[in-house]
């Protein structure tokens, strides 16, 4: 008798996704509410992003001919504060948070008195790799969930300063050829695409995970001659491939989206890295700690990857301050380890001289 045809597996909605993850006790009802949240502002500002220059949404924002410069010193885009609105807006009314906090702000803001407040923090950079937004080059929102201190009802800056590991939530949107969240609530990394025609993210990755060997390595290599002694090694044996130290031929590539390149390193592997330079070094690095270092860290570390700042276990970082600063390597474990060996060699031999 012949055999019948095999039916496609059912689709998981992220709902679906989400509930199954609370039956298991992975999330509670708050945190479900949270990502869901989050989950349809991304929506949103896939919408904006995706319009572009239709909807009137690139360039920089400010007025009279003057850019709007956020905390961090930057001339803010359009859609950078496009997507600050809609996650704030998003997020205040719905009694799941006690506060938040973004990047595109100097301090934290607790949810307003007329609203409940719950009993998570959520963190976020609304939109990261905006200096890509005019050319058309993919961009994202990340985003981190920490719970609120007990007996903390209107929380600040300094409720917030929770290392990495205490993180109950992080994820990431990227606004590509698809629009994929990207996200983990301690239980692995795992990838859902927005199907548009249903309006919802549908799972089409379970359980990423990053292989612990690669030969691909993402840095901007124009900042090369402000690196650290072992930075400057540790890519000079990469580029010498297969006649180096390494025995083998790395390929490198920069998208200049955290994002997008921490994206690429989750699908087939790699590794990131924003070392520390003597531009940065007076702020501690380049990448700001809390709104993309410990989310994306959380995410690779759940698929099986590494993060460091090259010296210590980047969610082991105790933080100092709501927009700290750290250098950045992340992604396949064993280049990860390679890459910080050379920071500690480095180091090593300074202190013995």
């Amino acid at each position: 008798m012949p055999s019948l045809p095999q039916r496609p597996a059912p689709s998981v909605s992220l709902t679906q996704f989400l509930i199954e993850a609370q039956r298991a006790g992975h999330v509670s009802p708050d945190l479900r509410l949270l990502i869901e949240v989050v989950a349809r502002a991304c929506k949103r500002i896939s919408i904006a992003v995706g319009k572009g220059a239709l909807g009137g949404v690139l360039g920089e924002a400010g007025s009279a001919g003057e850019a709007s410069i956020n905390i961090q010193g930057e001339a803010q885009k359009k859609l950078d504060v496009i997507a600050n609105d809609v996650l704030m807006e998003a997020n205040a009314w719905g009694g799941h948070l006690a506060g938040l906090a973004s990047e595109e702000m100097d301090h934290s803001q607790p949810i307003p008195d007329v609203y409940p407040r719950g009993n998570y923090l959520l963190l976020f950079d609304p939109l990261d790799g905006s200096s890509n937004i005019d050319v058309n080059i993919s961009v994202g929102t990340i985003f981190s969930v920490l719970r609120c201190p007990d007996g903390v009802t209107t929380p600040g800056d300094e409720h917030f300063l929770q290392p990495g590991t205490e993180q109950v939530c992080a994820g990431y949107t990227t606004y590509g050829p698809s629009t994929m969240l990207v996200l983990t609530v301690g239980h692995g990394t795992h990838a859902f695409t927005l199907d548009r025609e249903i309006g919802g993210f549908v799972l089409t990755t379970r359980d990423m995970r990053i292989p612990d060997e690669t030969k691909e390595f993402a840095v901007n290599m124009s900042n090369q001659r402000f690196w650290e002694p072992p930075m400057q090694a540790y890519v000079g044996d990469l580029l010498a491939g297969t006649e180096g130290p390494r025995g083998k031929d790395f390929n490198m590539r920069w998208v200049a989206s955290m994002v997008a390149d921490v994206h690429r390193i989750l699908t087939r592997g790699g590794i990131f890295s924003y070392p520390l330079d003597s531009k940065c070094a007076a702020k501690g690095g380049k990448l700001r700690l809390m709104y993309e270092a410990n989310p994306m860290s959380f995410l690779v570390e759940q698929a099986g990857g590494a993060s460091s700042t090259g010296r210590q276990r980047m969610l082991e970082v105790r933080p100092t301050g709501l927009h700290q600063r750290v250098p950045v390597f992340m992604g396949s474990r064993r280049e990860v380890e390679t890459a910080v060996d050379y920071h500690l060699r480095h180091d090593r031999a300074a202190d013995a001289a």
